[in-house]
């Protein structure tokens, strides 16, 4: 079987359990957010945190619930690695330096999971699951439960209520994260993946010395890492490593674990707004997106000229055989078009396009399919702004799902898609301008412009993957990216339940013929122009200056 052949049969494989498990998990995850029941397990924790969750939120309420749970949850993984030294199953490892340890905490908490740090030398068990996978968990939760209060807000009308954080919080944790993690980490047990407390032990003799490799709780991280898009891996090499993805039967699940909760969130959207016609318009934009951004990956590092690459079979620098280049593209696509920053390939050793494809898949705003909840909220952003366009073009006040999107909304909405790209390019600025950031460049020229607009790009869009070969575990690099993971976090959320509490209060507006048809095919071209030209006009200076110039070089 060719390589092109077996990239092609893992990419319909991958459609094909997609497809199967859009609509029930879609449509569970809507009964989920719709219900007013809450189970008992739910109820000591409400008990335990204080919190009433029967009482209905508006928007400033909603998000001071999200950025007081955020803040605390900075704070106790900051603490928890100052004092690792003193930890049990610590592993001998001492306590992380301070600006390592915010850098960390924001990281996990922003759901950004970047790591300036070698996972296996430098985090204990009680770090790994009490800290970095608990984050994994509720970051996600989080994401998830401002998306569904952005989509209530398009549901309800005369009313400003979203309806509970802590509701949300606590029911995307217990009924939708955990139980599909569990079945998750049990396959990838299954498929090789190792589930142990065990401390550090010697592999064997090599070149006349040890290798030494500790254990973890690995299978079950990477569920969860993988399923809430988080990306942030228990070893250094993260889903390159045998350990955590052994083989290419676990390669296609991990994949299919990052993009199974942002594609069924369509449906969900679909169900709770009442018009399932809806939620496949934006289904249909995303997977157009997706399906597009990983055939231009495959071409480029299948197709890349020279003898080298035509003895390999393409561009296999950076990746690994048991993978291949399709398997390696699938994945670098998936976890760039959403928040996992996960990688089984390093991406600074893509061809100067295929490099150039992973970021501008963060660039766009991670919404194809996007994040657990960031993905959906980000895309239903781009809708709006796509809807404000078409009603300047016919001269008609713009509508979307029954609700007028009026200046206050265009605001809420120009804010959002304007925060992580100035992000971006001011922090990228600033390292070149500075003496001290360009000295943690491996490479010089277009590719060492690359690896420092990927890093904040990444950190800004809350991705986490790493271009690799910048040295970005010092002060400036830490901190600056840090507050970039932070800043885009926390930031756009408040102009999206800024927005949702705005159109709840509206009152419906009736259907006329004038009305844009938003459920077409025509609007989800439309949405997909908006999406590129959008991106286009705010990056391509950058991107000229990095990847596309060392594309054009080769």
């Amino acid at each position: 079987m060719s390589p092109v052949l077996a990239g092609v049969l893992q990419l319909l494989a991958l459609v094909v359990a997609l497809g199967l498990s859009y609509r029930p998990l879609g449509d569970y995850m809507a009964k989920v957010y719709s219900s007013e029941k809450h189970y008992k397990p739910e109820k000591w924790i409400y008990k335990a945190i204080g919190a009433n969750p029967n009482v209905e939120m508006r928007w400033p309420a909603y998000l001071r619930g999200v950025l007081a749970f955020s803040a605390v949850s900075v704070l106790f993984l900051y603490l928890l690695q100052r004092v690792q030294g003193s930890l049990p199953g610590s592993l001998g490892f001492v306590s992380i330096d301070p600006d390592q340890a915010f850098n960390t905490a924001a990281s996990f908490v922003a759901n950004t999971n970047w790591q300036s740090y070698y996972g296996e030398q430098a985090m204990g068990h009680v770090v790994q699951t009490g800290g970095l996978a608990v984050q994994n968990f509720v970051s996600a939760a989080v994401g998830i439960a401002v998306a569904v209060a952005l989509v209530r807000g398009f549901a309800r009308s005369r009313t400003g209520e979203l309806g509970n954080f802590w509701a949300d919080l606590v029911r995307g944790t217990v009924r939708i994260l955990l139980p599909i993690s569990v079945i998750g980490a049990l396959v990838l047990v299954a498929c090789g993946a190792i589930q142990n407390f065990s401390g550090i032990h010697e592999v064997g003799q090599f070149m006349g010395g040890s290798q030494q490799w500790n254990g973890g709780a690995v299978a079950s991280q990477e569920a969860i890492k993988e399923l809430g898009t988080n990306g942030g891996g228990y070893f250094n090499a993260n889903s390159a490593h045998p350990f955590e993805n052994p083989n290419g039967l676990s390669n296609l699940f991990e994949i299919y674990l990052i993009l199974v909760i942002p594609f069924a969130l369509t449906r969900t959207f679909g169900r709770m707004v009442g018009s399932l016609k809806q939620g496949y318009a934006i289904l249909a934009t995303m997977a157009t997106i997706w399906l597009g951004f990983v055939a231009l990956m495959m071409w480029t590092e299948f197709a890349h000229p020279g003898p080298a690459f035509d003895i390999a079979g393409g561009a296999m620098e950076g990746k690994e055989t048991r993978f291949g280049i399709g398997g390696s593209s699938i994945f670098a696509v998936s976890t760039t078009l959403t928040s996992t920053g996960a990688v089984n390939s390093f991406h600074s050793s893509y061809t100067g396009f295929g490099g150039g494809i992973t970021m501008l898949g963060m660039q766009l705003g991670e919404i194809a399919p996007g994040g657990t909840g960031s993905g959906l909220y980000g895309m239903l952003i781009m809708a709006i702004i796509a809807v404000f366009i078409a009603g300047l073009m016919v001269g008609r006040t713009p509508e979307y799902l029954g609700k007028k999107i009026g200046t206050r909304e265009i605001k809420f909405a120009a804010l959002y898609i304007l925060i992580t790209p100035a992000l971006v390019l001011c922090f990228t600025a600033a390292s070149f301008v500075l003496d001290t950031p360009a000295h943690s460049m491996t490479n010089s020229g277009a590719h060492g412009f690359s690896e420092i607009l990927y890093a904040y790009t990444s950190g800004a869009n809350n991705n986490g993957s790493a271009f690799a070969g910048l040295n970005a575990d010092t002060q400036w690099f830490n901190s600056t990216i840090g507050i970039a993971m932070l800043l885009g976090r926390f930031l756009p959320m408040v102009f999206v339940l800024a927005l949702a509490g705005s159109l709840a209060e509206q009152s419906p507006v009736p259907e006329t013929a004038g009305t844009l048809r938003t459920e077409k095919p025509l609007f989800t071209g439309l949405l997909v122009g908006t999406i590129m030209i959008i991106t286009g006009l705010t990056y391509f200076p950058a991107l000229a200056l990095g990847p596309l110039a060392e594309g054009l070089a080769a």
